[in-house]
């Protein structure tokens, strides 16, 4: 429950107008730009175009505390983020502005998250169980998996697609709104033959999913904006928010941007940030043209750019916006720094990957010996495995760092076993947290657990599988008894005692640590999941709200994936470019500025994915404050065969073309790009050889 009041609240835009803000000195803390989006009174559609470090986070969270000041019931604001984290931090910066009472009053998360609680108050108008529960992408890809097995599709004599590509291809045609047929000749071409298949699939995933009253994260943003669409429920829905504030706005799929304008329909308040030119989702369904097309979907939208840059100094700017000139769609900006330097970024050209490693080495440890922390320092690259030569010189060099772009907390594999463990006591008709947990027992594999599912009647109507597993009524293989028997006595006690969500991860690993000891390596590294799951879970009191916001928005990473604690806390970044966006650091390498890999070879086949190749670079340079280095190897080694070449000459990416080397300093033996001076009377010379050698060689 949301606890808003329905209709109008607070002051009206005429007397937002008339009222007096001399008196908010934390106005004055802000540029004329960011001030007048903070303070726009209409309820004018507005976009802010944010560049990277102009302070969008202060602009929005002084909009939301301008709001307050001004009248506007705290209650009615809402904003919508892409994480937990950012939603949090502008409420507290609001907090610090106009008090910790008032700005915990905003209804503040991401879409997936707003629309799950608005769904569990709503839902039934869709026919939709309040007490629906949510899986998150790995568990949506097993039960496609399952789906895929049961349908024999694939054991045909030809390559069926594996269920994360299948998974992938459902969300894209759900987020884009795109047909199957046409998401597949374009995205998925190699697929093509399978559709029939993927169909079915599909079929069964979705009728499956509402069976078992679960729902995954594209059924969320799916389920609201067919609520969105009711008479009367929409319109109720829509007088809950009197201004709707959206951070991150180039990274909205179309099903988002369509929710927006039906939070709108009542004419209320919208205001979006974002920059275009740092929309890099578009594997995700995310879709530049929304903030591209902002004034043509939002009549009389007004425009505010911000431009002045307080994180990194001019000449990494000058780069960076050179970089940007060249995109063919955008909303042109020139972003100015408030920080001067006379350092300009360094391209450094190395003779390969090897070379690249060692320069990257040298010049991190050269900046700790001048003052600079590894923490102030990020190593970023296209792709995950970009960086497996420098780890391995890293290491050699005991520099330590932690890498981020990989696994996620709840993706661990004992971390998804105990989610799935609680997701059975909030909705026992959850097919995959079953199939998961059953498998767990020493004796029950693949078939034993379809009919131990089968026997408790999980997903079928009229049933109750925790009664039925109370009457010891299920066959279960004979060496599995014993742990099933252990199993059944945690999920029971459980269902009995209702402890808190701690208490019940607490009753349930009496069960689960066994076979955890048991099934997975490197035990007691792992078992600070298992506490820190626990730690989090303390700070809950619904059961039903922890596992959903473990699969909506759960903690970032595992505690195993960066190896054995070290001694010193010091560590060096390594990031992928996509999981650096909305970072900082004084000091970033950016590996590998070729073509083939900046931008990368396999989105190069339109304009616009090697606009986003570039927006993608872009951001990459943004993220240093004070000193930006861009490594370029020479030469690639490989081995194809035993004939072929065994390296290949890399060209300089093409976001560099030659008449931006100006911006940079060219360290190393070659000056990517650099031009040769010849005399006209030597290449007159030299053409003659060649026009000889062609008349003499097809006389």
């Amino acid at each position: 429950m949301f606890g808003y009041r329905s209709g109008s609240q607070g002051l009206s835009d005429t007397d937002v107008d008339m009222q007096d803000t001399t008196n908010k000195h934390w106005l004055d803390e802000l540029n004329p730009e960011q001030r007048d989006a903070a303070t726009h009174a209409k309820s004018t559609p507005l976009l802010v175009i944010a560049g990277a470090g102009t302070g969008k986070t202060k602009t929005l969270a002084s909009r939301v505390a301008w709001l307050i000041e001004s009248g506007i019931s705290p209650s009615s604001i809402l904003l919508l983020t892409f994480t937990r984290r950012a939603s949090l931090e502008m409420l507290d910066r609001a907090g610090q502005l106009v008090g910790p009472a008032k700005a915990s009053q905003v209804v503040g998360g991401t879409f997936h998250a707003v629309a799950n609680r608005l769904l569990r108050q709503f839902g039934p108008a869709i026919g939709l169980s309040p007490s629906f529960s949510i899986v998150d992408p790995a568990d949506s890809a097993d039960l496609i998996d399952l789906i895929r097995s049961d349908l024999n599709l694939g054991t045909t004599d030809r390559r069926f697609p594996r269920k994360s590509t299948i998974a992938a291809v459902y969300s894209r045609v759900v987020n884009s709104r795109t047909k199957l047929d046409d998401v597949l000749r374009v995205h998925f071409p190699w697929c093509i033959e399978d559709a029939d298949g993927i169909r079915q699939i599909v079929e069964q995933f979705i009728k499956r999913k509402r069976e078992q009253a679960v729902l995954d994260y594209d059924d969320l943003l799916l389920y609201l904006h067919a609520l969105l669409r009711l008479p009367g429920v929409c319109e109720e829905v829509a007088d809950r928010f009197e201004h709707v504030l959206v951070d991150e706005y180039q990274d909205t799929n179309l099903i988002q941007c369509e929710i927006l304008q039906a939070l709108r329909a009542r004419k209320r308040g919208v205001m979006v940030v974002g920059d275009d030119a740092q929309s890099i989702y578009s594997f995700r369904a995310a879709s530049v043209e929304n903030i591209l097309n902002f004034p043509k979907h939002f009549e009389g939208a007004r425009v505010i750019k911000l431009e002045r840059n307080y994180r990194s100094v001019q000449p990494i700017l000058d780069a960076s916006n050179a970089v940007m000139s060249r995109a063919n769609h955008q909303f042109a900006k020139n972003l100015v720094g408030v920080r001067q330097s006379e350092q300009k970024p360094r391209l450094v050209s190395v003779q390969d990957e090897a070379g690249q490693s060692t320069a990257v080495c040298e010049r991190i440890l050269a900046r700790l010996e001048e003052g600079t922390p590894l923490k102030q320092q990020a190593v970023l690259f296209r792709t995950g495995y970009h960086s497996d030569a420098l780890e391995v010189e890293l290491a050699r060099r005991n520099i330590p760092f932690v890498k981020y772009g990989g696994l996620k907390f709840v993706e661990a594999a004992h971390v998804k076993d105990m989610v799935a463990l609680l997701r059975l006591l909030t909705n026992s008709a959850d097919e995959m947290s079953w199939f998961r947990v059953l498998q767990l027992i020493e004796g029950i594999g693949p078939g034993a657990a379809r009919k131990i599912i089968a026997g408790l009647g999980v997903g079928q109507t009229n049933s109750d599988p925790i009664l039925t597993l109370r009457m010891d009524a299920v066959q279960v293989p004979a060496a599995a008894r014993f742990q099933f028997a252990e199993f059944a006595r945690a999920v029971l006690a459980c269902v009995d005692e209702k402890p808190t969500p701690a208490g019940a991860i607490e009753r349930v690993r009496k069960f689960y640590d066994p076979i955890f000891n048991r099934i997975y390596d490197n035990a007691a590294l792992r078992l600070r999941d298992l506490e820190q799951l626990e730690q989090i879970a303390a700070n809950y009191t619904s059961l039903v709200q922890f596992v959903t916001d473990m699969a909506i928005d759960p903690p970032s990473r595992t505690q195993d994936l960066a190896g054995k604690p070290m001694l010193e806390e010091d560590f060096l970044v390594l990031s992928t470019i996509h999981s650096a966006k909305g970072c900082e650091w004084g000091v970033v390498h950016v590996l590998h500025v070729a073509d083939g890999n900046i931008p990368a070879d396999m989105a190069c086949g339109t304009d616009a994915e090697i606009d986003e190749e570039r927006r993608l670079f872009y951001v990459a340079m943004t993220r240093a404050k004070d000193e930006l280095n861009l490594y370029f190897p020479l030469r690639y080694y490989f081995k194809k065969n035993k004939r072929s070449d065994k390296h290949s000459y890399a060209q300089l990416t093409r976001f560099i073309p030659p008449e931006h080397l100006r911006f940079y300093d060219a360290v190393g033996g070659h000056s990517p790009g650099a031009k040769v001076e010849v005399s006209v009377s030597a290449r007159r010379v030299a053409q003659e050889q060649v026009d000889a050698l062609l008349t003499d060689l097809f006389r």
